[in-house]
């Protein structure tokens, strides 16, 4: 319930004030103990210096020898500590016994603490334990003309004037880091505002709603959504679009000349919106929408929307070849009712020679669909297929035409409809009326041939060379999409395309698509 009431500036405000507190916090104790060891070294180096200085002073040297050491010494040493403000200065002989004190009633007393290592001719300092209580000190051997060590001059500081010198140094700190700290604070009040703004002041739990919303809606739609941001690459790609494109992972974040084919990517590239565009991505005909994407009137992108074409005109096909059997057939009792009612009032008439002719006229019509039914008596699909575009030929004119030297074995499979519809749809379109088309279709088990001839103006010899390639077509926009799908089905089964010329005039088109086992 309190995480709930808690909105997210509160959060991030508090939050980034407690960083700001704990990185202030511990950047005042390392200064604090930086600046504890940096006046301890800087008093080392005094008192080191300082009884250096007090052991090579040739008065306290020459004292040694006279009758009262500590007559000498102990004025001498007074001053050097007063001038040094350091705790003590203490000056005793080989034994370890105090010459100088400042407390003149400790002179004659051994030194309280371990004196051995000045003594034996090293440099000792530290921290120690003595009379005036714990200090940093540092003791120097005392050493005669000759080199011999005579004695010892120790001088220290208590621990606790160090502490005070420390103390003198924090206010002045803890006044630097209580101004970055405000700093922090006004600054982490500042950042949590930019935040809010930047997230329209939605609450956390608002934005995964919204983060999830919108993936539901754009992985659930039944188009494709494809978005390419202003560096063209791949902002988002939903699982329609992913099927429709082809692709097993989705390639967002990945540049869009990779994963786009050229139609789609010319149309993500283009300056203005257009709609309902048809372009081949893979082996699907698609209708394609570009919209820009602007966010405070800013284009930041643009969003492609597609729909699946090829499901519907495979849907489309299949269900004209069920009705093309049945149509044909009706339409051919009614032609050949037609022809007997002809025949018969002719024969009324007594012209028999007229009658005779009509006969040989109309004789032939029905073999059309005969020859077509049983050249492809093994492949139900490819006789519907010829049946529908026999009639589409008729009602525009066009003759088609099944060559009697075709065979077939076995089924031809999805691949060969889709090449020979389009063939004999381009085909149908150059014969024009009165135009005559003519299909081979030779299917067994090596592969299918399939050569399509017409006798219309044929393919110029400078065109044959792109006339697969995308968008290239006579026909108007939107156009050229068949004889591309043609050339992606034939590269991806290893087959082979050629274009000559047709012994009826026009162009041939032959195809080898070898087998593959799929079907």
């Amino acid at each position: 319930m309190f995480r709930r009431s808690v909105s997210l500036g509160v959060s991030l405000l508090v939050l980034q004030v407690v960083i700001v507190l704990m990185t202030t916090c511990a950047a005042g104790l390392l200064a604090a103990k930086l600046q504890s060891d940096r006046i301890r070294e800087a008093y080392k180096d005094r008192m080191l210096s300082v009884a250096e200085s007090v052991a090579r002073l040739p008065t306290v040297v020459q004292a040694f020898d006279s009758p009262d050491p500590s007559a000498t010494i102990q004025p001498l040493a007074e001053l050097i500590r007063k001038a040094s403000q350091v705790t003590y200065v203490v000056v005793t002989d080989r034994n370890g016994v105090r010459y100088a004190h400042p407390d003149p009633k400790r002179i004659g007393e051994r030194v309280s603490t371990d004196p051995t290592a000045a003594l034996s001719g090293e440099v000792f300092v530290g921290t120690e334990t003595g009379t005036l209580g714990t200090s940093l000190r540092a003791k120097v051997p005392v050493r005669a003309a000759d080199g011999r060590i005579i004695g010892m001059a120790s001088v220290g500081i208590l621990e606790s004037q160090l502490a005070d010198d420390l103390a003198e140094d924090l206010p002045e700190l803890i006044g630097w880091l209580a101004g970055a700290a405000l700093i922090g604070v006004l600054g982490a009040a500042l950042v949590t505002q930019l935040v809010r703004r930047r997230t329209f002041r939605l609450e956390p739990a608002e934005i995964a709603q919204l983060l999830e919303t919108r993936d539901a809606m754009l992985h659930g739609i039944r188009e494709g959504v494809v978005a390419v941001d202003d560096r063209q690459r791949l902002a988002l790609v939903n699982d329609e679009a992913l099927r429709l494109l082809g692709l097993s992972e989705n390639p967002t974040g990945q540049p869009a000349d990779q994963v786009l084919d050229e139609g789609l990517l010319e149309l993500a590239r283009a300056e203005d919106d257009r709609s309902d565009r048809l372009v081949l991505a893979g082996e699907r005909v698609l209708v394609a929408n570009r919209m820009t994407a602007k966010t405070h009137d800013r284009a930041v992108g643009v969003v492609l929307t597609l729909r699946d074409r090829t499901e519907l005109h495979d849907a489309l096909r299949e269900l004209d070849g069920q009705r093309t059997v049945t149509e044909v057939l009706r339409a051919q009792a009614h032609e050949f009712s037609n022809h007997l009612h002809v025949i018969g009032g002719l024969l009324e008439l007594d012209r028999r020679s007229d009658a005779v002719a009509y006969i040989e006229r109309v004789g032939g019509a029905g073999s059309i669909t005969a020859d077509i039914i049983d050249g492809a008596n093994a492949d139900p699909a490819l006789a519907a297929l010829l049946l529908a575009k026999s009639s589409t030929a008729h009602e525009r004119g066009v003759e088609l035409r099944l060559d009697p030297d075709s065979a077939v074995d076995i089924r031809a499979g999805d691949d060969a409809l889709t090449v020979l519809g389009n063939l004999v749809d381009n085909a149908v379109d150059a014969a024009e009326t009165g135009g005559t088309v003519r299909v081979l279709v030779r299917s067994s088990a090596q592969g299918v041939r399939m050569v399509v001839d017409d006798d219309g103006s044929g393919v110029d010899e400078s065109q044959r060379g792109r006339i697969f390639d995308l968008g290239v077509s006579s026909k108007g926009a939107d156009r050229g999409i068949g004889l591309a799908l043609v050339s992606r089905v034939v590269t991806r089964r290893s087959g082979h395309v050629a274009i000559t010329d047709s012994e009826m005039g026009g162009a041939s088109f032959d195809v080898w698509l070898p087998e593959t086992g799929n079907r």
